[in-house]
């Protein structure tokens, strides 16, 4: 056996511990958990990241409760959502961004298939809230009104909840089977609903107001955009909101042979498709090129696949009426071409038409889908306004200190997850009014998005040695012979393999993994793990920023030292 070295005459301890290498340094690494650009761009704030990590590690459960947090309708939301986060994802600068809708439905399917419900209130609160809507807003607003222990009373003037989610978006894009799976959970928390009981006028809200600690406002918006060449009543002419609630009914009304939709948005869309699916022949005609139309590609390239005409960049001038005995359509629809340049805001923009470009189309029903405004009247004259909607500051709340309202009344964001967020918002501002007038229940309040004070993580601060570039996953859908026969489901959902595999793909922006690449790769073995997190020993760390270069999620930055 060799004998130990001898230690160098220099040394007095034996040991380099006594040599703070970390007085050479000017900057030290930190551990962060910073905003992923997905969560900032997302309409409820969801944790993104951790839940597709808890995926990543197959607990799906866990994955399904951090959604839940921020939204109660993960297959919902994973169907419809028109997904900014998708667009702002980081790995859309790399290869191609992540599929966190489709993961979201994988998701939200499986609690459905599994029957998980959110845990009951932890202890009930004295005060009780009102809310008027059940549409995405008042659902939303409920449901974290409720896990927060409110006694909650929810009116809805229709037979059934869900508002445009069940009246305005169709079935073979939203499922029946998983709107209603999704609305019963929430009314199995405690919220006694009241079907069939608008509140309309002064009166009716002040005597809710009377009998609740709080209200929160969300009718929607019901008044459909009328088109100057469709200024008068006709018996051919309908619009979009009306026959889409008549289709959802199973009761849509007969249109002739040919029936022409006007609009560029999802909602035309979906009077096209519906009304295809109807037997018509259908023309889509849209203000808006092509590239410019408000609706989601996706559902653009659907509806082209099932075989409905769109006449872009094109304005409806007027409406002939034909000789019923001589013509081969009831009408002809005057139009021309125009140049479309959107306005700094929703809802505005410029056209130019083309010189020499008006042509016709025939038709024999026309249906108008080119947005809607609420009805302020239902409210009485007391709240204030803001042009065609209601006035909202902070947190939804309105003029009336009593009130707070959210979705297509206060804003022109006519996306299902943007009212799902607002109701949120609104329920949390909600539950800090009512704990400043003691209303509340025990224990601190609930903070959903404290971020802090980080900036979101670039695409720049993540190692991307450690991602190799992936395909994005397939979106699959039906045939389109198959899926215009009937209302079955269009899009296919991710089967686990390949949801599994596209969690892989997530970098996790912002949000530690605890890969202990830090640890590793540190020179001067100055980071060390504690539990799940990590301290930095500033004895030794020389601020050489190795350990920051070498985080694979952008969870790690220097920051310059004071001396």
């Amino acid at each position: 056996m060799n004998a130990p070295l001898p230690v160098p005459p220099i040394w007095t301890t034996g040991t380099t511990e006594g040599i703070h290498t970390g007085t050479w340094r000017a900057a030290t690494p930190r551990h962060l958990f910073a905003p992923s650009p997905c969560h900032q761009a997302c309409p409820v704030g969801g944790e993104i990241a951790t839940w597709i990590g808890q995926a990543r590690n197959r607990d799906l459960q866990g994955a399904w409760q951090t959604l839940m947090r921020h939204n109660p309708f993960p297959a919902i939301a994973g169907r419809i959502c028109h997904h900014p986060c998708e667009s702002a994802c980081n790995r859309a600068e790399y290869d191609e961004a992540l599929s966190i809708c489709r993961l979201e439905r994988f998701i939200g399917d499986a609690a459905l298939e599994a029957g998980w419900m959110p845990p009951p209130p932890a202890c009930e609160a004295a005060g009780r809230v009102a809310i008027v809507g059940g549409g995405p807003a008042g659902l939303s607003a409920a449901y974290q009104l409720r896990r927060m222990g409110y006694a909650v009373t929810l009116f809805e003037a229709s037979e059934a909840l869900g508002g445009v989610m069940r009246h305005g978006i169709p079935a073979y894009r939203l499922s029946r089977r998983v709107l209603d799976g999704e609305i019963a959970r929430i009314v199995a928390l405690g919220v006694d609903v009241r079907l069939s009981h608008p509140v309309q006028g002064e009166q009716a809200f002040a005597d809710i107001a009377r009998t609740h600690d709080a209200v929160f406002v969300a009718l929607g918006a019901q008044q459909p955009k009328r088109l100057p060449a469709l200024a008068d009543e006709h018996d051919w002419a309908l619009d979009g909101a009306s026959y889409l609630a008549a289709c959802s009914r199973g009761a849509a009304p007969a249109l002739g042979p040919r029936v022409v939709v006007i609009g560029g948005g999802s909602a035309a869309i979906d009077v096209a498709r519906s009304a295809r699916r109807q037997g018509h022949a259908v023309t889509l005609l849209a203000l808006e090129s092509e590239a410019q139309m408000p609706a989601q590609r996706d559902e653009v390239v659907e509806a082209l696949e099932e075989g409905i005409t769109l006449v872009d960049g094109a304005l409806l001038r007027a409406v002939r009426p034909n000789d019923a005995a001589t013509a081969a359509s009831r009408l002809t629809l005057e139009c021309v071409r125009v140049h479309f340049e959107a306005g700094s805001e929703r809802g505005r923009f410029t056209l130019t038409e083309v010189a020499g470009s008006a042509f016709e189309i025939a038709a024999d029903a026309v249906v108008t889908a080119i947005g809607q405004d609420p009805r302020l009247g239902d409210l009485g004259a007391a709240m204030r306004r803001e042009g065609a909607l209601l006035w909202t500051a902070a947190g939804g709340a309105t003029s009336d200190g009593k009130v707070w309202a959210g979705g297509d009344l206060t804003s022109m964001a006519r996306f299902v997850t943007e009212a799902v967020g607002m109701g949120k918002r609104a329920a949390l501002a909600i539950d800090r009014s009512l704990r400043e007038r003691g209303l509340g229940a025990s224990g601190p309040a609930r903070v959903l998005d404290d971020d802090g004070d980080e900036a979101v993580v670039p695409l720049s601060a993540i190692s991307l040695h450690y991602h190799p570039k992936r395909a994005r996953a397939e979106s699959p859908r039906r045939g389109a012979e198959a899926r215009v026969a009937d209302e079955g489901e269009v899009q296919i959902g991710l089967e686990l393999a390949q949801a599994l595999a596209e969690t892989v793909r997530c970098f996790s922006c912002g949000t530690c993994i605890n890969c202990d690449h830090c640890v590793i790769y540190c020179p001067d073995l100055a980071i060390e793990r504690v539990g799940l997190g990590y301290t930095v020993n500033t004895d030794y760390c020389k601020g050489c920023g190795v350990c920051v270069r070498e985080c694979p999620t952008g969870s790690m930055a220097m920051s310059e030292d004071s001396k």
